[in-house]
This record gives C-alpha cells, structure tokens and sequence, in this order.
C-alpha cells in the first residue's frame, strides 16, 4: 500500500465516516462469530471444548479477513492496477473509525450542551458497555472522555499502524481481531472460555499501538496547547498511571488523557448492575464537564493526523 493510498483512505474515513447504508466489513465479521458460536453452542457446553471452539475462531476469523481482503485486491488488479489501488483505499478506509467515534462523542455533547441528560445518556449508550440510565452529568463526560481515549488507540492508531505494516489485509485482520474481543472477549461466565483466545490475542495485537497511542496524545497535548511543561506532566502521568488499568492496553492511551487535561478518570462503573471499581487515573484536577469532551475530540484529531504522517512515513521508508 502506498502512503498516498494511506492518506487517501485516511480522507475518506474523515469525511464519509460509516453510514450504516453501506455495507461494511465488520458487520459482517459480526455475523459470522455470532453463526458460529451459536452452532459451537449446540455441539458442546463442556468448558475444554469451548475453549478450544473459541481459540479456533480467534485464530480463523482474522486469518480468513486478511485471505478475503488479499483476494479482492488480487481480483480487482486483474481488471487494471487502478481497480486494485482502489479496492485497497475501499478496504483500508473500512478500518478506520476516527469519524464514527467523533460523531457518537458529538452527539452527546450537543445534548449535555443542551441540559438533555436524559439523550446524553442514551447517546452515550451507542458507545460503551456500562450502565448509562442514571449517570449524572460529570459520570457521562468521564464515559465519553475514556471511550475516546481507548479508541483513538485501538479504533485509529492501531489499524494505521497495521496498515502502514501490512496494507489492508492486515488491517482487515486486526479489525476481525477487535471485533472478536468486542463480542466475546469478556471475563463473566458466558465467554470465560470461548472469549478467551480472543481477549489475549487482542491484548497481544493492541500492546504496541496503545502505547503508540499514549505518546501520540501527549504529544498532541503539547502541539495543542504548545506548552512543554504540559508534555512533561502528562507523560509523567502516563509512566505513574499506565499500569495501574487491569488491561494490559487501555491504561495507556486513558492516562495520556487525563494527564493531558488534567483531570481524574476511572472510578465506578456499573455493568448490567454490577459494580466494577477501575483504577483512578491522573491527579484530581479540574471537575469533569461537557467542555472536556470538545478538548479530548480535538486531542483525538490531532494524534490521528500525526498517526497518518507516521503510517504515511513508514509506506515511504
């Protein structure tokens, strides 16, 4: 893949975003996990072999992405060279999330602009998996503020990362892997051990772009605000903070932000009606508010213009 393909499919992303009209890769990665684990589910319920039926699948499903992404790039370059560079930035751009995350993060800061917590909170509920009908204000932003984070590592900078080393069909692959790990890669009872291979192959394919991530969004601090002083606390921040998050990954990118906006994140979060402590991340600065959302869009668009350039500049080397 060529760096202005890269920066082609990046340009799409920006300004198409995902319409839910047109199809999309990862809905239909969806549905071939969900078909498949329900007809593992009618074959065993015996701990070894759901394990070994999800390993199966955290395994097969990037693979058969990244096989169906190659193909399509093959067969379109059999028509002409252009018809393959074209099916590539197609296919590149479908990795991308930087718009469809601004956009659900915008949504609910027009509604806490407009005194609608009652739509803040169900717009907040497009974009993460805790409990959102009784947040008060300031738990709704520190929802959107961490989400934003996380994301900007594992919905922005990873698949550039992934496309700048491996063009599409490696992108296709880390984004079967994401979606696995979205869909089964809990730790209740239901998916212990089918989503157990999805979660520790995406913490493995995450480790590097989250901490990527953390150095983009401190960096994007400093350009921001171009303070030095600035940088230098929120990466201390990050090197105090990063490890506390039970996830190898999501520390990263979460502490980069809090240090960079001087604000606390983590605390009580509740999940289908239980109570989940998580790690308290940067200093009690400033009380979380509906400007603080703005700020962390702005942040995300920056690191996500520097992991373009960088992607764009390995495509180069």
């Amino acid at each position: 893949m060529t760096a202005s393909a890269l920066l082609l499919a990046c340009l799409l992303d920006a300004v198409v975003g995902d319409p839910r009209w047109l199809p999309h890769p990862v809905r239909l990665m969806g549905r071939c996990a969900a078909w498949y684990e329900r007809t593992v589910r009618l074959v065993t319920q015996e701990p070894a072999g759901l394990r070994m039926a999800g390993l199966a699948l955290a395994i097969g499903l990037p693979i058969g992405a990244w096989a169906a992404g190659w193909g399509l790039i093959r067969l379109a370059g059999l028509v002409h060279p252009l018809a393959a560079t074209g099916a590539e930035i197609l296919l590149a751009y479908t990795t991308l999330a930087a718009r469809d995350l601004a956009d659900h993060a915008a949504s609910v800061l027009r509604a806490l602009n407009a005194g609608r917590l009652d739509r803040a909170r169900e717009a907040l509920s497009h974009i993460v998996g805790r409990d959102t009908e009784a947040l008060p204000e300031g738990e709704i932003v520190r929802a959107t503020v961490e989400t934003i984070a996380e994301s900007t590592a594992d919905g922005v900078v990873a698949p550039l990362l992934y496309l700048a080393l491996g063009g599409a069909p490696l992108a296709l692959a880390f984004k079967a892997i994401s979606t696995l790990d979205s869909m089964v890669g809990h730790r209740d009872e239901r998916y212990r051990d089918f989503g157990w291979g999805s979660a520790r192959l995406d913490d493995a394919a995450n480790w590097m772009p989250a901490r990527l991530a953390a150095c983009l969004l401190v960096l994007a601090g400093g350009l921001v605000q171009f303070s030095a002083d600035l940088l230098a606390r929120a990466w201390s921040i990050v090197r105090r903070d990063a490890g506390k998050h039970e996830s190898p990954n999501s520390g990263w990118p979460e502490a980069a932000m809090a240090g960079v906006l001087h604000v606390q994140l983590g605390g009580r979060n509740v999940y289908e009606g239980m109570v989940i402590e998580r790690p308290r991340l940067g200093d009690p600065g400033q009380a979380l508010r509906a400007s603080h959302i703005r700020q962390a869009l702005i942040l995300m668009a920056t690191a996500s213009v520097l992991a373009a350039a960088l992607a764009a500049g390995v495509r180069v080397a």
